[in-house]
Order: C-alpha cells, then sequence, then structure tokens
C-alpha cells in the first residue's frame, strides 16, 4: 500500500530530472518498466513510489548519485550512497589506481580533478609544465587550484595559450552542461560566473550552445619565447561507482599532438 504525500517534493523533483532529460512520461515509463498511470501518479504527488522504485526510476534518468540521495529524501526515505572522502582508508585501492594513471601518463601531463574541477592530483608531468609558463605567486593568489581558473585567469596559462577562445570556448559548455543536466551546485555555478567575469570573455559565451556537440578531445597549444606545445586532451571517468567522490572524479590527460611536442615534453 502507498502513501501520499504532498506535490512539490518528489514529484516535482522526477518531472525536472524528467525535463533534463528530455523524456516524456511515457519514455521514462518504457525505460523503467512502469505503467505511464502509475508514474503520473507519483509526479503528481498522489502516491509514492517504494524505495526501490525510486532507485530504478534515477538509474533509468541516468542521475547522478549525489542527487539520487535527494531523490530518497524527498520520497520519505535515507540516503544509500555514500561520500567517501578520497584520503579515506576506505578509498585506498581507489588512490593507488589513481596514482597509476598518472604514473602511466608520463612524461606527458595527468590531472585528476573533482566535480569542481579543483585539482586533487597531478603527475610529474602537470607539474613540470606548470613550472614553465604559471608563476608560483601569482598562481597562489587565485586559491586552491582549479583547472577551469588556471586555463581562464590572466595570471594563469590563458597568456600563454595560442588557441585560448576556441580552447575556453569548449571548456565554458563543459561547465553549461553540468548546470543544465543537474551535475552542478552553487560552487560550480559560482566558477561559472566568475569565469563568465573575466577581461575580455565573449558575451556568447554567458549561455549553453544546444548545437555545440562535445569534441571527442580537445586541441590545445602552449607557447612561451621558442617553447610550442601541442597537446590534446581527454576526460575520464571512473566506471560504474558506487561512491559518489569516485562517481564525480575526472582524470584530464594531455597527448602530444605532433612529434615536436613529443621530444619538447621529453626535454622538459
Amino acid at each position: 500500500m502507498e502513501k501520499t504525500i504532498q506535490e512539490g517534493g518528489f514529484g516535482r523533483l522526477l518531472r525536472e530530472w524528467r525535463a533534463r532529460r528530455g523524456m516524456s512520461q511515457l519514455d521514462l515509463a518504457v525505460e523503467a518498466g512502469v505503467s505511464s498511470r502509475h508514474l503520473s501518479f507519483v509526479e503528481t504527488g498522489r502516491a509514492t513510489p517504494s524505495r526501490e522504485m525510486v532507485v530504478l526510476l534515477a538509474r533509468a534518468l541516468d542521475v547522478p548519485l549525489r542527487d539520487r540521495n535527494d531523490l530518497l529524501t524527498a520520497a520519505g526515505y535515507a540516503a544509500i550512497y555514500r561520500a567517501t572522502s578520497l584520503d579515506s582508508p576506505a578509498l585506498a585501492q581507489a588512490r593507488r589506481a589513481l596514482d597509476y594513471i598518472l604514473r602511466q601518463q608520463e612524461p606527458y601531463p595527468a590531472l585528476v580533478l573533482d566535480r569542481h574541477w579543483n585539482v586533487l592530483k597531478v603527475n610529474d608531468g602537470s607539474a613540470r609544465v606548470q613550472a614553465v609558463f604559471l608563476d608560483a605567486a601569482s598562481v597562489a593568489t587565485l586559491g586552491a587550484p582549479n583547472a577551469m581558473r588556471l586555463m581562464f585567469h590572466p595570471k594563469a596559462f590563458r597568456p600563454w595559450i595560442v588557441n585560448w577562445e576556441p580552447t575556453a570556448a569548449s571548456l565554458i559548455q563543459w561547465l553549461h552542461r553540468d548546470v543544465a543536466t543537474g551535475f552542478a551546485d552553487a560552487e560550480t555555478r559560482a566558477l561559472l560566473e566568475e569565469l563568465l567575469a573575466y577581461p575580455d570573455t565573449p558575451r556568447q559565451w554567458r549561455a549553453l550552445d544546444l548545437d555545440a556537440s562535445p569534441a571527442p578531445f580537445l586541441p590545445i597549444e602552449f607557447r612561451k619565447d621558442d617553447l610550442v606545445l601541442r597537446y590534446f586532451t581527454t576526460l575520464t571517468t571512473l566506471g560504474t561507482p558506487h561512491d559518489i567522490t569516485l562517481q564525480e572524479l575526472r582524470v584530464e590527460s594531455f597527448f602530444p599532438a605532433d612529434e615536436a611536442t613529443e621530444k619538447a615534453t621529453l626535454r622538459l
């Protein structure tokens, strides 16, 4: 027997996620294997599903684990997904795996990022490139290392990126998509607004470009005096994690785009 809840709780959140995913009630009902009538009752607040049904619908909508907890709470159930500190003993194996990935990327740069694009770990290749292009004292004034801020801020990499505008345009769309898909919180939204407020940032970047499809990789060219480094970068996430912290990690890896960059990186 089902219990009744007020409209505006679980039903409202469910409708929001369905809208973000561009799914109709019928689409979601078919994907989750439930009746469209029952789904309609849930969304209007006439009934709430079991905890198992909440998880089923969240999976069908590909809702991030952190937000699945919000759905469970709104439906009257306890959160079931943990956000374990990356430094905790429970994630020792995950840390070893990340360290292995960073080592394997040597001598080319690689970074481990959290959901706010804060830099959690770097390999030696990344540290060497930063030492060449960044002034440590200036970067220290920017606060905790953040990959987006380091690319956009005039005191960081921005003056040294030859193709800064197309590179930054792609990066800003990553943040817009995070916000649009519900993968962002107030901190990410604040970061987006900060980047858009930097000098000479094009006004058209203030909106999500629905016609812009994410590129399979991002080309980026650094130049300082006679040193030119041309890379392309990829973002990797951990597959099927059951912990919020692990699901939200990203590994950004830089690969040489030409033989000259390969040789120059080795010389560094």
